[in-house]
C-alpha cells in the first residue's frame, strides 16, 4: 500500500514525537498513576469551576495554589479536573519541564469507576476533539497550566451549565452512595 506524502509527514512527526518525549520525561520523578487513581469529582475539592486532589497527600498547597488570585506552582501530586473524564495530574519537578510536569489524562468513567484511555504530555487529545496541552500551553506563566475564565487560554465549547451538568453527572459518584 502506497501512502501519500502527508500520511508520511503525519507518521513521521507523530514518531518524532514520540521519541522526543521519551527523551523530556524523567521516569524517575514521575508519579505511579494508575485507573484506582481516579475518583469520583466528589471526593475531590471544588475550587471555583474545578476540583483539585492531591495524590501525594498535600492537599493544603494544592488548594491553597488553586485558590489564589495570583496563581503560583502547583505541589508535584496535584490532580486537577474540571469534568470527569479529563484529568491533569503534576509529577515531580523536572518529570517534563515542557508541561511544567503535568500530564493529561482521558478516562473512561462509568458507575464501576474510572480507566485510562489516554495519557501523555503533548499529544493527548480530548474528547471535543483538542490537543490537552495545546489549550493549557495558552495559560498565562503564574497559573502553570491551569485553564480559567480569565487565565489566557481559549474558551471551551461548551456553557458554564453543561458543564455543571456535566459534573453533578458522574457516573462514578454513584457507586459511593
Amino acid at each position: 500500500m502506497q501512502l501519500s506524502f502527508l500520511k508520511k509527514s503525519v507518521l513521521l512527526g507523530s514518531a518524532l514525537l514520540l521519541a522526543s518525549q521519551a527523551f523530556t520525561a524523567d521516569t524517575s520523578k514521575q508519579l505511579e498513576i494508575t485507573d484506582d487513581s481516579f475518583d469520583c469529582l466528589g471526593a475531590m475539592t471544588k475550587v471555583g469551576e474545578f476540583f483539585v486532589a492531591n495524590l501525594l497527600g498535600d492537599l493544603d498547597a494544592t488548594i491553597a495554589i488553586a485558590s489564589s488570585s495570583e496563581g503560583g506552582r502547583y505541589p508535584a501530586g496535584s490532580m486537577v479536573s474540571l469534568i470527569p473524564s479529563e484529568v491533569m495530574v503534576k509529577h515531580q519537578e523536572g518529570w517534563n519541564p515542557e508541561t511544567n510536569d503535568w500530564e493529561f489524562f482521558e478516562l473512561s468513567v462509568s458507575s464501576t469507576g474510572s480507566k485510562i484511555a489516554v495519557r501523555g504530555t503533548t499529544e493527548v487529545i480530548n474528547q471535543f476533539g483538542g490537543n490537552c496541552f495545546g489549550c493549557h500551553q495558552l495559560a498565562r506563566p503564574e497559573w502553570d497550566l491551569i485553564c480559567g475564565t480569565d487565565h489566557g487560554c481559549a474558551p471551551l465549547p461548551l456553557s458554564r451549565e453543561q458543564i455543571h451538568g456535566i459534573q453533578s453527572g458522574d457516573p462514578r459518584c454513584e457507586m459511593k452512595e
